[in-house]
């Protein structure tokens, strides 16, 4: 057989061999990968090439290498969960860079790091001022987690004691102005309830580059033509207003009526109206 033919064939050989192969372990992102994976890599790597072009004549050698190579991080793995110390040994501990606000240079010196290092990594989380961390800590795959002081953490609606509504995955139900039926049926809609909104808008199904329906139902469309404005939905926004007005009314009505009992009863259903308005506030108003 040519040179050339056996270099192809092998090509392939090695690239259905390692395809299959990431896809029964997984794979991790680059940025998540330890140490023991970049080793891992560059000598499956290593070998593939050389198996590929031919340099390691014998293919059965080259394939029981690299299939050691393919197994050795699945049982460096399995051992990892089995025991603390092999997993520290193999990936290694975190190591705190800065602690209460104060930078530990000696952890810094540890992991090589110099003090322009550190502000470029917590640049890249976003925290630009220094005073503003309360911890940092560098991972075993090298990433820095950053922890900010109390008075510098995002106010969260658990902070102000709200309830939110869980919100889940949006399914998408138009691609291409096709229309994805599996979606509609993920948020147990129709065709009908889609052609209904689409009216609605105003726009035709083909003029719909993508199409999302949310958890609560609105559909966002991002259309071809983007010199086309669409009004955001606000159907939400309507029903809060119309419950406050009923809200409104009640207390107004209480008001004007000079039967104590129609009062009390007006009042009674303004105020539950009311905790059901302070309960629904964070899902209808965004």
């Amino acid at each position: 057989m040519a040179e050339w033919l056996i270099i192809l064939f092998r090509s392939f050989l090695m690239f259905v061999i390692v395809i299959s192969f990431l896809r029964i372990v997984g794979s991790k992102q680059t940025s998540q990968m330890t140490y023991a994976d970049f080793v891992v890599g560059i000598a499956i790597g290593g070998i593939v090439a050389l198996i590929s072009l031919n340099v390691i004549t014998n293919l059965a050698y080259g394939l029981l290498a690299l299939a050691l190579w393919m197994l050795m991080p699945v049982a460096v793995n399995y051992f990892a969960m089995k025991s603390k110390k092999f997993h520290d040994f193999i990936y290694g501990n975190q190591t705190i860079l800065i602690k209460h606000g104060k930078v530990l240079e000696d952890n810094l010196k540890k992991v090589r790091y110099t003090g322009e290092e550190l502000l470029g990594q917590l640049r890249r989380k976003n925290v630009f001022n220094l005073a503003d961390v309360e911890f940092a800590v560098m991972e075993a795959n090298g990433e820095v987690s950053v922890m900010l002081k109390p008075e510098q953490t995002p106010i969260t609606p658990r902070h102000l004691e709200w309830k939110v509504a869980i919100t889940g995955e949006p399914q998408t139900v138009i691609l291409d102005g096709n229309i994805i039926d599996e979606g509609l049926r993920n948020q147990g809609l129709n065709r009908g309830w889609l052609h209904t909104e689409l009216e609605k808008m105003g726009i035709a199904l083909e003029n719909v580059f993508i199409g999302q329906v949310d958890t609560s139902g609105d559909l966002y469309v991002d259309l071809f033509n983007d010199a086309i404005y669409l009004p955001k939905p606000t159907t939400k926004e309507l029903l809060y207003a119309t419950l406050k007005k009923c809200e409104a009314d009640l207390e107004l009505y209480a008001l004007s009526t000079q039967d104590k009992a129609v009062k009390e009863g007006y009042q009674r259903s303004a105020e539950q109206l009311m905790e059901v308005l302070t309960d629904l506030r964070t899902q209808l108003k965004r």
